[in-house]
């Protein structure tokens, strides 16, 4: 086995089974990095948690947490990558569930990002919750007038999609849309990272997405 931080072969066994590299003297579980490895994989070939923590018989909560931590690691990648290069045109999107859509109430709880499309891959900007601004509608008695507005939205947004000119940025909300129903129920508080997950799913290709994120997870 060679070392995982510098590919080194001259590796030392410690007396608590971690190796220990001769040239940049990092330490590593081999064990533990094979189980990640597995998870890794796992990930990026779109199982769930539940699924991975059955197949390889590891407790669910320990995968949630490793799926959680990959999520972190993209979202922190994803952002350096954007600021090298230079935006080629941005679109606003608006998600709210299938079934939440029927009740005007609800509008508040749809997540607003804009999508930038640069170097052949997209970058999204989630913005600021509506939720906070839910009391005022309401005792204003504003939610009508928004709501029409956000159906118009959502309606116009539906035929643009269907145009034959699409473009990489209308491409990639139909694979959100498409990708996004999976999770069955997002937290708000988390919704953040499942977008930047989808984007990084969306901008490589399986091979790629596990070399990269076996790069930042050794980092």
């Amino acid at each position: 086995m060679r070392c995982i931080y510098c590919d080194n072969k001259k590796l030392y066994i410690l007396k608590t089974g971690q190796l220990k590299c001769s040239r940049c003297k990092k330490k590593f579980s081999p064990k533990k990095i094979l189980t990640d490895s597995k998870i890794l994989h796992s990930f990026c070939n779109d199982l769930s948690a539940s699924q991975t923590a059955r197949d390889l018989n590891i407790h669910y909560i320990s995968v949630q947490k490793r799926y959680e931590h990959f999520r972190q690691l993209i979202a922190k990648y994803l952002e350096d990558v954007y600021r090298e290069n230079r935006v080629i045109e941005y679109d606003e999107y608006i998600y709210l569930e299938k079934s939440k859509k029927k009740i005007k109430e609800n509008i508040f709880d749809a997540h607003n990002f804009l999508t930038f499309h640069y170097d052949d891959k997209v970058y999204n900007l989630l913005m600021p919750n509506l939720r906070m601004y839910k009391n005022q509608f309401m005792d204003d008695r504003a939610e009508e007038v928004y709501f029409k507005e956000f159906s118009k939205f959502m309606m116009l947004n539906k035929i643009s999609k269907t145009q034959k000119n699409e473009n990489l940025i209308t491409k990639f909300w139909l694979f959100f849309e498409a990708s996004v129903v999976k999770y069955k129920g997002i937290k708000s508080e988390n919704f953040f990272y499942y977008l930047k997950e989808i984007e990084f799913k969306f901008n490589y290709q399986r091979e790629k997405q596990i070399e990269i994120l076996f790069e930042l997870y050794k980092s």
